[in-house]
């Protein structure tokens, strides 16, 4: 398959949507919507030997890429000694409402699925419990919104997945089959050790190290203000390299990476940020895109009224469930929680996890769990991006 057309139309989408971006920000219609949208549109003029297009070789590395600055963006931009002074709620969300959150989800799918194997179901309830506050952004903007709950709504989004990240690739990994000396104990406490400490450490050392070097050489005068922005690339991938070097994950080197980024100059992190948002922009918009041009066609012909129902119940029961039992005792009223626990959206976070198990292990055997995650997310961006608005103006009466 020939990827330079797709490519030239992303291309184009982004730069038409771009012209009109500042619109769409005040009205319900969102910059993910409009890329699914004419993915799907553009998806019935294409052959049917595109149909498989989303595992070509050459998705894989964007994915990655994607995914790499998604997670060192989301980490950066968070403020731990806020995080520890105003913890509650993040905390009891992440901690307690996640856990909550992938263990319903794959006891609905156990129920609604029967005869899958119960590593797919709870791998399909494990990437659908990251939130994207982005497909709602009305809601992290909006000055009716209290700055608690929309930072509680925020930093819940930049962490989640992350954190659902470890348990994805525990599933992914048994997923893959086990051989004899797999099997022992032994490989199991290695295999640990090199996915959740090599890359939590390297990570970690590399954002620091990384970010302290780069607010020396600005202080002496030495870096201009292009490889600043550029740091937000160059330490990211960095981190992810080298972990994957000596066995450790990348993808978790790459989110610690960014907790601990040593810049401490405000100016030179805003660079950054600014430029790994609007690569990230673009790169986000491409995926979305990619969703509907290929992942959504692909899945259409296997959606049910039980993946509509565990769609349905993954956007309201099983998130909201959980994140009122984890918001217990906090004081907040009945509709402040369920305002919460309405606006999780699952956007691109659950796309690129969907788009490594498909590359990891393709679409063929594995439809209904494709099926359910992409008809689940296509809900969520139109649902989340339509109530962003009028659902925020709940907290004018308050």
């Amino acid at each position: 398959m020939n990827e330079y057309p797709v490519i030239i139309f992303a291309a184009l989408i982004i730069l038409l949507y771009g012209l009109f971006s500042r619109l769409s920000e005040k009205s319900i219609i969102t910059g993910p919507m409009v890329f699914i949208t004419v993915g799907i549109i553009m998806s019935f003029f294409i052959g049917k030997d595109w149909r498989e297009g989303i595992t070509a070789s050459w998705v894989e590395p964007i994915a990655q890429i994607t995914l790499i600055l998604v997670l060192f963006l989301d980490a950066s931009t968070l403020d731990l000694k806020a995080l520890l002074k105003d913890r509650q709620l993040p905390m009891r969300l992440l901690f307690i409402g996640l856990p909550l959150t992938m263990v319903l989800g794959a006891l609905f799918a156990v129920w609604l699925f029967p005869g899958i194997n119960i590593w797919w179901l709870v791998l399909l309830a494990v990437i659908l419990s990251p939130t994207d506050a982005a497909l709602g952004l009305a809601v992290v903007t909006s000055k009716i919104v209290p700055l608690k709950i929309r930072q509680t709504i925020n930093v819940e989004s930049g962490l989640n997945d992350g954190l659902a990240l470890p348990p994805l690739l525990i599933c992914m990994a048994v997923l893959s089959g086990v051989s004899a000396e797999e099997s022992q104990t032994s490989y199991w406490v290695m295999f640990t050790i090199k996915q959740f400490i090599y890359g939590p450490l390297i990570g970690g050392l590399i954002g620091w190290v990384g970010g302290y070097l780069v607010d020396e050489a600005s202080k002496r005068g030495w870096m201009n203000p292009t490889f600043q922005r550029l740091t937000c690339i160059t330490v990211a991938l960095l981190a992810f390299s080298l972990a994957e070097m000596v066995g450790g994950n990348g993808f978790i080197a790459a989110f610690f990476a960014g907790m601990f980024l040593g810049t401490r100059t405000e100016v030179i992190r805003e660079r950054i940020h600014e430029f790994g948002e609007a690569t990230g922009q673009a790169l986000v918009g491409f995926i979305f895109l990619l969703l509907g041009l290929f992942a959504i066609p692909l899945s259409f012909p296997y959606w049910t009224l039980s993946s509509l129902v565990y769609a349905l119940l993954s956007l309201t029961l099983i998130r909201m469930l959980p994140v009122a039992i984890s918001l217990l005792g906090t004081g907040l009223s009945p509709g402040t929680i369920g305002f919460i626990g309405w606006f999780g959206p699952r956007g691109i976070a659950s796309v690129l996890y969907l788009f490594m198990v498909l590359i990891e292990f393709g679409p063929k055997g594995n439809e209904t769990v494709v099926s359910v995650i992409t008809l689940t997310v296509l809900l969520s961006v139109f649902l989340h991006g339509i109530t962003a608005v009028p659902f925020s103006g709940y907290f004018k009466k308050e």
